[in-house]
């Protein structure tokens, strides 16, 4: 009875593994091309306030970027020490987590176009709360006191992963990608964005597994209050993202789960709202607090909860509004069985593709690229130091 149970949890999230696969590759792919081009040492010269043109780069800059929340977490600190606002800093991590290609690759696959269109719609309109609750709540002497902090340089996660940059100058777009350096360059950031993240992907395919096999339809629905429709919509985005922060789901890897949750009956805004709260989940709490002290992680706690709430509710009342919240509930979370058809096809060419890239990695120094992963085993002068190293490879 308990391998059969394993047995249907796994066999759920290999499935949805499969439905994904030449998402995340693709995805990944391009965020590697891009951050290949988009230098990391810029960063800070252009965010030096919260004005809306600041604010719209750090959300460009941060689209650009890594997927990965803690990779994330550690580059807005990076750039902070080096001089760059604090609110547009915050609007970078949001970006970064939230308006990436591969995410709304992932949930177009998975829930549908639909999702993916609130995903880039909601994204902003959280950095514009965020922004606005920051110019009425912070107050210079905290952002000081969070300076101060991230001075000290305690250690978080991916802290070399952060300090990575290999992006090629000079040349157009198309030039810098496709020359050796910008080949090289991309294939480091495509393995590293894997490394960074599929403990979060796995973790969020077998949660999602085991939750879609193990636990009842019916309880799903009295949680979510299917029962009292207005009710379910005042109810979900505020529940989203506690069950975000309690599952340790991040980045990429709470889609699966979100999969779940929209099929046991969460509100469209619900949704939105949970796969937002990546950058409150426990650990990266935890990361807040030893980066800019415990004030600070706790304000960043309450509001960022507050936009993720309150973007959800607006989403759900707009898309609602024009009737595009789906009418049926049939996120991919199936069984596993592999059949030759397009998704297949897709993942043959796409394994191909990052067959190739991973080459590039093996022979081009990445392995040792690898270690800047780790922040115990290297300070950001060593980071840049290896970075600057890998620049000589061919």
């Amino acid at each position: 009875m308990l391998l059969d149970a394993v047995g249907h949890a796994l066999n759920l999230g290999f499935a949805m593994f499969w439905e994904i696969l030449w998402a995340l590759i693709l995805g990944f792919g391009i965020s590697g091309a891009v951050q290949a081009v988009v230098s990391k040492a810029e960063m800070t010269r252009l965010l030096p306030d919260d004005s809306p043109r600041s604010l719209a780069l750090a959300s460009g800059l941060g689209a650009a970027s890594s997927s990965c929340s803690y990779a994330a977490v550690a580059l807005a600190r990076s750039i902070f020490r080096k001089g760059a606002d604090f609110t547009s800093v915050m609007a970078f991590e949001f970006a970064s987590t939230n308006l990436v290609v591969e995410l709304g690759i992932i949930l177009a696959v998975l829930m549908g176009w639909q999702f993916t269109a609130a995903e880039f719609i909601g994204g902003p309109l959280m950095i514009v709360l965020l922004a606005l609750l920051f110019r009425l709540l912070l107050r210079p002497r905290a952002v000081e006191a969070a300076h101060r902090q991230a001075e000290r340089g305690l250690q978080g996660i991916m802290e070399g992963h952060a300090e990575m940059d290999m992006a090629v100058t000079g040349g157009s777009l198309w030039s810098r990608v496709t020359s050796p350096k910008g080949f090289t360059a991309t294939s480091h950031y495509f393995v590293m964005d894997w490394a960074a993240l599929w403990k979060d992907i796995g973790g969020g395919l077998l949660i999602a597994g085991a939750l879609g096999a193990w636990v009842p339809m019916a309880f799903w629905t009295d949680f979510f209050l299917v029962d009292h429709p207005l009710l379910a919509k005042l109810w979900g985005p505020l529940v989203g993202p506690v069950v975000a922060v309690v599952s340790f789901v991040c980045s990429i890897g709470n889609v699966p789960l979100a999969a779940v949750l929209w099929n046991g009956g969460i509100s469209f805004g619900g949704v939105v709202s949970f796969i937002f709260a990546d950058l409150i989940v426990l650990p990266v709490l935890n990361i807040y607090r030893k980066y800019y002290g415990m004030r600070m992680a706790l304000f960043l706690l309450g509001t960022f909860y507050a936009t993720m709430v309150a973007a959800g509710y607006v989403i759900e009342l707009l898309f609602d509004g024009v009737g595009l919240v789906p009418a049926e509930r049939s996120a991919t979370v199936v069984e596993a069985h592999v059949t030759w058809n397009y998704t297949t096809v897709l993942n043959i060419v796409f394994l191909l593709a990052a067959a190739v890239l991973v080459v590039r990695f093996l022979r081009t120094g990445g392995p040792q690229m690898l270690k800047m992963m780790s922040g115990h085993q290297h300070t950001e002068n060593d980071a840049g130091h290896e970075t600057a190293h890998q620049h000589h490879h061919p």
